[in-house]
């Protein structure tokens, strides 16, 4: 239900792999069925060295990310501080070994081909309001978009390129987001060329995500191992 929630309603339109989902629920009346209207999911970092990195004094399985955290409009303004507090208290009781929580927030608006904007910038305001610490900035990159805004996956070009396990479903994502299809018998780097040159792909440079981290051990100790992230001029704006 989860995977299905977030798949339909963040502009992603992906689910990261995930130890833990956390739904909101919403019942109009005692007449009526509940409805799902949000998902936070505790999923696995994407890279093992972000949790030491940030999180002081504990082990890569010892943290955790929030992957996703998606809403639907009609749920109130507060809702998503709301929601932190009790994904958190049941993390805690589900999870017990997870000693510290970090999150990215995207500050960069997302726009497709024709100028629409599809992912509005972020500051993390809701993390702040549930006592998370800025720590810092990860690091620029460039950013490969379809056309309809969507961020291609740089893991995933790499597993088509070696012909690493997942490359089909990797491939099946890319033809999804507008790269034409494989060539029988195309080599994995040959057709990632092609499919980015040929369907429509952009690229855009990007300052990198503001992380922001929670302490849940006492054992664990949040730092800033960055300076502090400096707002480009498109976020000083608003």
């Amino acid at each position: 239900m989860a995977k299905k929630f977030v798949q339909e309603n963040h502009y992603s339109g992906t689910m990261p792999a995930t130890r833990l989902a956390i739904g909101l629920y919403s019942k109009a009346s005692r007449f009526v069925d509940e409805q799902l209207v949000g998902v936070l999911a505790f999923s696995v970092p994407v890279q093992e060295a972000a949790v030491p990195a940030w999180l002081d004094g504990i082990s890569p399985r010892a943290g955790i990310e929030i992957g996703r955290l998606v809403l639907v409009d009609s749920v109130p303004a507060n809702g998503e501080t709301f929601m932190l507090g009790r994904a958190f208290r049941h993390l805690r009781a589900t999870l017990p070994e997870v000693e510290g929580v970090l999150s990215y927030c995207d500050p960069v608006e997302r726009t497709d081909e024709r100028g629409q904007v599809v992912k509005r910038g972020h500051l993390g305001t809701i993390y702040k309001a549930h006592n998370g610490r800025l720590v810092g900035r990860s690091s620029a990159r460039t950013l490969v978009l379809s056309r309809d805004g969507r961020c291609v996956n740089e893991r995933a070009l790499s597993k088509i390129r070696r012909g690493e396990q997942g490359a089909d479903y990797a491939t099946r994502q890319l033809v999804d987001q507008g790269a034409p299809k494989r060539m029988p018998f195309e080599d994995g780097d040959a057709y990632v060329r092609r499919a980015l040159s040929e369907g429509g792909f952009r690229r855009m440079r990007h300052p990198g995500n503001h992380v922001f981290a929670w302490r849940i051990s006492p054992t664990c100790e949040v730092r800033s191992t960055r300076p502090r992230p400096t707002p480009t001029a498109a976020e000083r704006r608003g």
